[in-house]
């Protein structure tokens, strides 16, 4: 094995590892809403970081890596653990060991040392303590548009570490770069393509790097099409599948896995639409695939029920903007959407706000109030689904 090969397989294995540790780091708090007090645990993999996590004398001599010193109790050093142990075993090994810290020393570890591998640390930080949302870490998928903008911004608002992801490139490096000017290091971007597994699982072992893992996830990556179904070509068909369908598949797929691994329950709200309860002609593709994105969700919510995951859904109508930010989604098709109807698409935004109950203008921070509903678990809801279009009767749930 090379030394790049051996390093990214120590990644692999802390990346396993840091959520359940984090998991057994979190705080019971008896509530049935917020059973558990998250901590943010970051982790260090540089070659002084991993010396020191491989031998106890370096904590005796404080001989810390910066940024870490040394506290009223001693770091955790894990010597004995089985890293290539089936998930619920090596789960127990690091749970007997927390244990058995917590009975030593009187609280849990800060600071975790796992030999040959580097130090996992809880990060304090009181500024968003009062907040809800206050170290509990949320990815959003497709984020670098509307709706996402407005979802990430009422993340960060609740107290999030928040994760935008979006494809590659300066697209996403940009919309990081904005939020970060409020946010700060809060925030971090991680390239992921949803339809790629590999991308969905490196991307997820990058976060669980960052901050030990996951608490809330928004299924919000998507693709339009406007077209009959006598006109659409196969390929253009298979390709909003592989993003809406396969891209929701892979993400609740691999999200759940860590959920569990996590062991602390968890959050996911799919950004659905009005098209599943209410379809449109002339776009039966983009409706069919995210019915079908909408229904995993439903599943999703019968499966993980068990583990503490709650599973919802939101259904906006159209959202062209919010803030700076434009719709991709509906740049793209508003026109065609427009014209399918028989209608002058300059009238595009005045339509569909006319013909709303409500008379509504629906922007990215609606829908992102909705998310917010589920993800501050107001109530003890899961497989759910809640409108935000202004009052469409043909789009009601039923």
């Amino acid at each position: 094995m090379t030394n790049n090969e051996s390093k990214q397989n120590s990644l692999e294995q802390l990346a396993k590892i840091a959520p359940i540790i984090r998991g057994l780091l979190a705080e019971p708090t008896g509530e049935q809403d917020i059973p558990y007090d998250p901590v943010i645990l970051k982790s260090l993999t540089s070659k002084e970081a991993i010396d020191f996590a491989d031998s106890e004398k370096n904590a005796e001599a404080q001989q810390y890596p910066a940024p870490l010193t040394k506290g009223r109790n001693p770091p955790l050093f894990l010597s004995d653990v089985d890293y290539n142990a089936e998930p619920e075993t090596l789960r127990k090994q690091l749970s007997d060991m927390i244990s058995d810290y917590s009975q030593r020393h009187g609280n849990k570890p800060e600071i975790v040392c796992l030999r040959e591998l580097g130090i996992l640390y809880i990060e304090r930080k009181d500024d968003n303590s009062d907040l809800p949302l206050s170290n509990k870490v949320a990815l959003v998928t497709g984020a670098a548009g509307a709706i996402g903008y407005g979802i990430c911004c009422g993340l960060l608002e609740k107290g999030c570490h928040l994760v935008a992801t979006d494809l590659p490139g300066e697209k996403l490096d940009s919309f990081t770069a904005d939020l970060k000017q409020t946010a700060g290091d809060c925030v971090t971007g991680i390239p992921i393509d949803v339809t790629d597994e590999e991308s969905v699982v490196r991307g997820l072992e990058s976060v669980s790097l960052a901050w030990g893992g996951i608490d809330i996830v928004v299924v919000n990556a998507g693709i339009p099409l406007v077209a009959f179904l006598k006109d659409i070509d196969l390929d253009d068909f298979k390709r909003l599948e592989k993003v809406n369908v396969e891209g929701t598949f892979l993400t609740l797929r691999e999200i759940a896995r860590h959920f569990i691994l996590q062991g602390t329950g968890g959050d996911v709200i799919i950004v659905s639409t009005k098209n599943v309860p209410s379809p449109g002609a002339g776009f039966g593709a983009y409706s069919a695939t995210k019915a079908a994105s909408h229904q995993l969700g439903r599943i999703a919510s019968l499966e993980l029920a068990q583990y503490g995951v709650r599973v919802n859904m939101v259904a906006p109508d159209a959202v062209f903007s919010e803030g700076k930010y434009k719709s991709g989604l509906w740049a793209e098709v508003g026109p065609d959407r427009m014209r399918t109807r028989g209608l002058d698409e300059k009238g595009l935004q005045e339509y569909y706000q006319n013909r709303n109950l409500l008379k509504a203008k629906i922007t990215g921070r609606h829908v992102s109030n909705a998310v917010l509903f589920f993800a501050t678990r107001q109530t003890p809801t899961t497989g759910a689904t809640i409108p935000v279009d202004g009052g469409l009767p043909d789009a009601t749930p039923r």
